[in-house]
């Protein structure tokens, strides 16, 4: 009796632990992109101001300064309600590397750089700041691996 006990806290156990890094992964997820929508929203004169100097879209700053904060409070609310949270795990991958694509470009095709991500994030170097978003994008690949395990998805 006791050895049937035994093997399912070790089948528990397992599980647990992924639910809980994936809650960890989704908490910073939704943090991030909550924050940066927010500082984007509260200083979006000095956002605009910034995509404005971007000559790849500069022609299109007005837009897409009210298009970025929008979409990220979006993600986070697909990373918030239950049902969508794998929706919104794909969703916040697909931004993340369409963000560091477009830092990558910028630092090959801009000579003057500013960044306007909002808050603390912009005191990064632009190495720094792909670093930041390829570790991102990592963990939401990470916790969309743990959510596609066969058990996690019974759950």
């Amino acid at each position: 009796m006791e050895k049937v006990i035994l093997k399912k806290k070790v089948l528990v156990q397992p599980e647990l632990a992924k639910v809980r890094i994936t809650t960890g992964i989704r908490l910073a997820c939704m943090f991030l992109f909550l924050y940066t929508a927010y500082a984007k929203l509260i200083d979006h004169e000095r956002f605009v101001k910034g995509l404005t100097k971007v000559r790849l879209i500069s022609a299109f700053a007005v837009y897409i300064s009210w298009l970025v904060p929008l979409v990220e409070i979006l993600v986070f609310i697909l990373l918030l309600i239950p049902k969508t949270v794998k929706p919104g795990f794909y969703a916040f991958t697909c931004l993340m590397i369409l963000f560091t694509l477009y830092i990558i470009s910028a630092l090959l095709w801009e000579q003057n750089l500013p960044c306007h991500c909002g808050g603390v994030i912009e005191n990064l170097s632009w190495g720094q700041h792909i670093w930041f978003n390829l570790a991102f994008i990592l963990l939401a690949l990470f916790a969309l691996r743990l959510m596609n395990s066969k058990r996690l998805l019974k759950k």
